[in-house]
């Protein structure tokens, strides 16, 4: 089976339609689906809903399609740094559902390993648990109230990696890796793009983060500029 495709667009082709639900790596810059994203906002597809950390920063990741207007909904933990974001939210515009960043990571995560549902402390008598089901169950501690949480089921997962070789077997590197694993494994489709692509069997098993079962697409992102979300430097002293 070829996973190797020559484009985002060509990666994406036949895949897109309105109203999906996405799963996207990521954590502010490090780590996007940079090329994967751009190629949704040239689609022109809208009403998706997208599971991710955050929204990118301003008109960057996700950001660039909150501007286009074709995010309906945000399943995410965190939502500073993105004035547009902020604001339509804020108006109405556009529909948020918080969820503590260990809760969001461990419902793709379930969703990739088959599992609808899940209890956790975390979110327990705050706003995070109106509306769910709560259970008083034995924990650690004895008997203590849980809430329900549902595992994510996205129908496609966008990722970022460094490596990976031709089966799609995949490296990330360092930080990078992030949100990206359990979103590639809770995407009934999972395309990835890459900084390097190398032949089957010349990475080291031992080194795979993501094997391949679980990427259908692949696709070569590179060159990639390092963006900064902020520079912050000091004034040279006078001599």
């Amino acid at each position: 089976m070829n996973k190797l495709y020559p484009s985002a667009e060509a990666a994406l082709d036949g895949l897109l339609k309105d109203g999906l639900l996405i799963a996207s790596g990521g954590f502010g810059l490090c780590g996007i689906p940079e090329r994967l994203l751009d190629a949704v906002r040239d689609s022109g597809v809208k009403d998706l809903t997208f599971a991710s950390n955050n929204a990118g920063i301003d008109n960057e990741g996700i950001g660039k399609l909150l501007r286009t207007k074709q995010v309906k909904k945000m399943i995410s933990s965190y939502v500073g740094e993105n004035k547009e974001f902020e604001r339509q939210y804020l108006s109405g515009e556009l529909e948020v559902e918080f969820c503590p960043q260990g809760t969001l990571a461990e419902r793709m995560r379930a969703g990739g390993a088959g599992i609808p549902g899940f209890y956790t402390k975390t979110g327990v008598g705050t706003q995070i648990a109106e509306s769910k089901e709560t259970r008083v169950m034995e924990g650690r501690s004895g008997p203590e109230e849980f809430v329900l949480e549902k595992g994510i089921f996205a129908d496609l997962a966008l990722v970022k990696a460094w490596k990976a070789d031709e089966s799609g077997n995949v490296i990330f590197r360092k930080t990078a890796r992030n949100f990206n694993v359990p979103a590639a494994t809770c995407g009934k489709v999972c395309v990835v793009e890459v900084e390097e692509i190398v032949p089957t069997g010349s990475l080291d098993p031992d080194a795979i983060h993501l094997p391949g079962v679980y990427v259908q697409r692949l696709v070569m992102g590179a060159p990639y500029d390092k963006k900064i979300e902020f520079v912050t430097t000091r004034e040279r002293e006078t001599v």
